[in-house]
């Protein structure tokens, strides 16, 4: 399999809310819709971030996978994400080559992973 990762969902109890703050995370981000399932989604570096309601079967919160974005700067990545309100969840700490990685959870308690 020859593939690169093409969309992230994250599911919330609030969608409008959650997408005003993923767009707010994610500065650049643009809002796109597709009109055959009724679904707006941010668009960015080339992957659809799906915001989506939480359910039964999947819910919001931290539960296992973390998908980590890369940053130019991480000490001004975390400190904006931390502005907007997110948590520190893990970290941050030192990996290969002078690198740092961090956890954290959005207000709905998704993880986001930021590496760089």
């Amino acid at each position: 399999m020859n593939s690169q990762i093409c969309a992230v969902l994250v599911y919330v109890p609030d969608v409008p809310a959650a997408l005003d703050w993923y767009q707010s995370a994610f500065r650049g981000a643009e809002r796109r819709f597709l009109e055959e399932f009724n679904l707006t989604y941010l668009e960015f570096n080339g992957i659809r971030l799906e915001i989506v309601p939480a359910d039964a079967k999947l819910s919001a919160g931290s539960a296992g996978t973390v998908v980590y974005w890369t940053v130019d700067d991480f000490d001004e990545s975390l400190k904006h994400f931390l502005n907007i309100g997110a948590t520190l969840y893990r970290g941050p700490g030192q990996v290969e080559d002078g690198k740092r990685m961090c956890m954290l959870r959005d207000p709905w308690e998704n993880c986001v992973g930021l590496y760089g």
